[in-house]
């Protein structure tokens, strides 16, 4: 297979209170702390700052379009600790679509997980109430509504404390800690190539 010339396929781990881009704001770091990364790459999609975890960083713009559109329906999976432990009735909910400001959002993928997942503390501690539990929920959406997850939870009553993306289609956080990054391998960019954008 031959590569496109010059392309920069980069995972990175985004930690909590970093902006998903390069340019810095008042109270708040960007990824122009991490790397060095090619000066021409930038983020497929965004997270939050309150949010943490992957990032795909590409110059690829065909890879930009076919990861963002959401006709593609690419599936992101997240982490997601919730206040209270959701009731298979909310779980049910979440599967089947709820309505986000009148629009009622695509079929999941949704499970508790059990036992929580094994991953470093919040450099911000989540703040807990004292007489409400938490729990964890694996949730797989195939679309990118602005804060979609969160306001998700938040429609079936159970509001989200920390929210990590732990995949993007078949690209995977596999053990990068926060703030540590890896260029993906010859046979990730080899399916990028011929999986998601052979047909653009």
């Amino acid at each position: 297979m031959t590569l496109p010339p010059a392309k920069a396929y980069i995972l990175f781990n985004k930690p909590f209170g970093v902006l998903s881009q390069f340019t810095n704001q008042a109270g708040y770091r960007s990824l122009r702390e991490f790397g060095p990364f090619p000066i021409d790459v930038y983020p497929v999609g965004r997270l939050d700052a309150d949010s943490e975890g992957l990032l795909l960083l590409t110059n690829d713009n065909r890879v930009k379009h076919r990861l963002i559109d959401p006709s593609f329906e690419h599936p992101r999976t997240y982490w997601v600790q919730v206040e209270g432990v959701p009731t298979e009735e909310a779980m049910r909910k979440l599967r089947n679509g709820v309505i986000i400001e009148t629009v009622r959002t695509k079929p999941a993928e949704a499970m508790i997980m059990m036992p929580a997942p094994d991953i470093p503390p919040r450099s911000k501690p989540i703040r807990f109430r004292k007489n409400i539990p938490a729990a964890w929920i694996e949730l797989t959406i195939r679309e990118g509504r602005n804060r979609q997850v969160r306001k998700m939870t938040a429609a079936i009553g159970f509001p989200t404390l920390r929210l990590l993306r732990v995949a993007i289609s078949f690209l995977k956080l596999n053990g990068l800690k926060p703030g540590e990054f890896r260029t993906l391998t010859s046979d990730e960019i080899e399916k990028i190539i011929n999986v998601l954008v052979s047909d653009v």
